[in-house]
């Protein structure tokens, strides 16, 4: 079913930026960047930003610490930049600096056209922060190409950023009124709050055998034709969200209960009533999952119980 709006996670995509990977080894062209006023530079204390009433800060480059730069691209003909600092190094109290998940919100309904940059420029921190030596000999990385690159000091072996591939799945079975979504409780969700069952691809493994075996293994429902729906980068902290619709060949549920704590068919009727009541949540506005849930259910999840 068609909605009247983009679908969320296509709407925080839509404004990808130029990435400008031909300028990455270009050292005089970053510095001359980093002595024009009008560059723009996110400040990052490790993979934490830090919002200005509310909304998050973009700094000249006189403002902006020492720390590894990294290029992000060009928006609206300004260079945008990021610089990775240590949390010990930076501004302000600890409690200020913010994980993205905690602006992705705002960020949706102000600042949509941020959002690519944002998510590369975490993306990289994460990276930065989660890769310390190299895997082959243990020596010590050094960042290379606008960081975009670890090279090791010891045995020249350069790392580049990983991305991991994780299926999230609408699973559907019957028709029209009777038609119902699969949806799951994570064990650490507070009470009520449902959505789309997902999962990380495991090595030598097609996407749409990775919906059928996650979703076996977390409920126990057998799917069969499995169908690409969209994907949306997720840095929370390296995945890439890539979203399918499936046909369930069987409905009983037993769940693993070591992810899903949860899990039930709903009807669109039982999910308006349940939103209605207060009695499930499920995520509105910035993921995939959301898109998937509205794009079945026929119309955006406005009101009580979208949250």
């Amino acid at each position: 079913m068609s909605t009247e709006r983009p679908l969320p996670h296509v709407a925080l995509s839509a404004h990808a930026h130029n990435r400008m990977g031909l300028r990455r080894t270009d050292d005089a062209w970053l510095a001359a960047c980093m002595a024009d006023p009008a560059t723009r530079v996110l400040v990052v204390a490790g993979n934490r930003l830090r919002p200005v009433d509310g909304a998050v800060e973009w700094v000249g480059p006189d403002r902006a610490p020492d720390g590894t730069l990294v290029l992000l691209g060009e928006a609206d003909d300004v260079v945008h930049l990021a610089v990775i600092v240590a949390p010990r190094d930076t501004a302000g109290a600890p409690e200020e600096w913010v994980p993205l998940r905690s602006v992705l919100s705002v960020l949706a309904e102000h600042a949509p056209h941020q959002a690519p940059l944002l998510m590369h420029a975490i993306g990289l921190a994460e990276w930065h922060h989660a890769t310390r030596f190299c895997p082959r000999c243990g020596g010590t990385l050094v960042s290379r190409a606008a960081g975009h690159e670890l090279r090791c000091t010891q045995c020249d072996r350069a790392q580049f950023p990983r991305t991991d591939p994780a299926v999230i799945m609408a699973i559907t079975h019957g028709e029209g009124d009777d038609e119902a979504i699969l949806l799951g409780r994570n064990t650490a969700w507070p009470v009520g709050r449902w959505s789309t069952l997902a999962g990380f691809c495991e090595p030598g493994e097609t996407l749409e055998d990775a919906v059928r075996r996650e979703v076996d293994e977390e409920v126990g429902v057998r799917v069969g034709e499995v169908r690409y729906f969209g994907s949306q980068p997720w840095p929370l902290p390296s995945s890439l969200m890539l979203g399918f619709t499936g046909r369930a060949l069987t409905t009983d549920i037993d769940v693993d209960g070591a992810e899903i704590e949860e899990a039930r068919w709903w009807t669109r009727a039982d999910l308006a009533a349940a939103a209605r009541a207060g009695e499930l949540v499920v995520p509105r506005g910035i993921s995939i999952s959301s898109s998937l849930i509205e794009s079945w259910y026929g119309r955006p999840l406005d009101g009580p119980g979208w949250d």
